[in-house]
């Protein structure tokens, strides 16, 4: 019978001698902690905020240093991840959550297995949302079906996905326009009338990032992605509910799911098992630290983490995504935008 990871882990673990030398290891190293986005945006806030405090909880105390990577909507990251990175534990990544999505749905861009990279664990598991800015006159969902507006998209992703399955499933009326480094620029972007929309951002990116906006109702909520409500989004539907028909619900559940993934760090295949749980239990002692969550506090970015071996279990149940439903799902992100 085939050994679970779990149990080849624990295996490693009680080895004795090889462990015991594994904490030396990170003793004056670097770890590069790479971001699939340009600065400035949710993903980029998240990983620098985890890039200062990580080290702090490993032995050895290594020193992470973020570094950008954007392009692909994190394609390009976890590319360089996969196949280029060292496989040594000195190196991991933070990308769109979305990738996953699309290796359950047949995307033939994705060149990596998302099942094989090794995954340390989740900050922040949060609700998507999509917005519009306060001038378009576009309020609601409902505003969408009856009025063009132009949403931003930094490529084939969550930001442009969500957008087109709305248009389909719900009638809006997004004119979707990609190639954004990242959130930063498409903020810019609605602040100077170029564009009218974002169909992607978690609630607490705009907390965090943009306060004021979320206080002076300079953005427009008008749907929340994920599989619950947001505690203080009671008001704003969710996408899910607004299925009119059990085929239509489905869809809208699995391009929903990745919400659960949030901002997740990952690092490439075949990392030494030891390394990986020394990196693991960096993170879960990290997310649990009044150090940390005074400083998340401070610059307003929730934390509600997920480990890595549940954050492996999510991954695992997306890419296993029944055929129909995936196949559904890609024809309609398929469709000419």
């Amino acid at each position: 019978m085939k050994k679970t990871f779990a149990a080849a882990l624990s295996a490693v673990l009680l080895a004795g001698p090889a462990f015991a030398q594994e904490p030396e290891f990170y003793k004056g190293k670097t770890v590069d902690l790479f971001i699939g986005y340009a600065p400035g945006g949710g993903y980029d806030t998240y990983a620098r905020l985890v890039a200062r405090f990580m080290g702090n909880y490993m032995p050895g105390n290594p020193n992470f240093v973020p570094k950008n990577m954007a392009g692909g909507g994190g394609r390009v990251v976890a590319g360089y991840i996969f196949k280029v990175a060292p496989k040594d534990g000195t190196a991991i990544a933070m990308a769109d959550q979305s990738l996953v999505l699309q290796q359950a749905i047949g995307d033939t861009t994705i060149q990596f297995d998302m099942n094989k990279f090794v995954w340390v664990g989740n900050p922040s598991a949060d609700n998507n949302t999509a917005v519009t800015w306060y001038t378009t006159g576009v309020k609601t969902i409902q505003d969408a079906t009856q009025k063009e507006v132009i949403v931003g998209a930094t490529g084939p992703n969550t930001s442009a996905q969500l957008p087109q399955v709305m248009n389909a499933i719900l009638g809006t009326k997004f004119k979707i326009v990609q190639g954004y480094p990242g959130g930063n620029e498409m903020n810019l972007a609605m602040e100077n009338g170029e564009i009218g929309s974002r169909g992607s951002n978690p609630w607490s990116s705009w907390k965090g990032t943009k306060p004021d906006w979320v206080k002076d109702k300079k953005i427009n909520i008008l749907v929340q992605i994920g599989l619950t409500k947001a505690a203080d989004l009671p008001d704003v539907p969710l996408l899910l509910d607004l299925a009119k028909t059990d085929d239509d619900r489905a869809v809208l559940r699995l391009i929903s799911a990745p919400a659960t993934i949030g901002r997740p760090l990952f690092g490439p295949p075949d990392m030494p098992a030891a390394r990986l749980a020394i990196l693991r239990k960096g993170f879960d002692a990290m997310v649990k630290d009044k150090a940390f969550l005074d400083e998340a506090a401070r610059e307003r970015l929730d934390i509600n983490p997920v480990s890595g071996e549940d954050l492996a279990k999510i991954v695992a149940d997306i890419v296993a995504t029944p055929k129909p439903i995936a196949d559904k799902l890609a024809a309609i992100i398929a469709e000419p935008k």
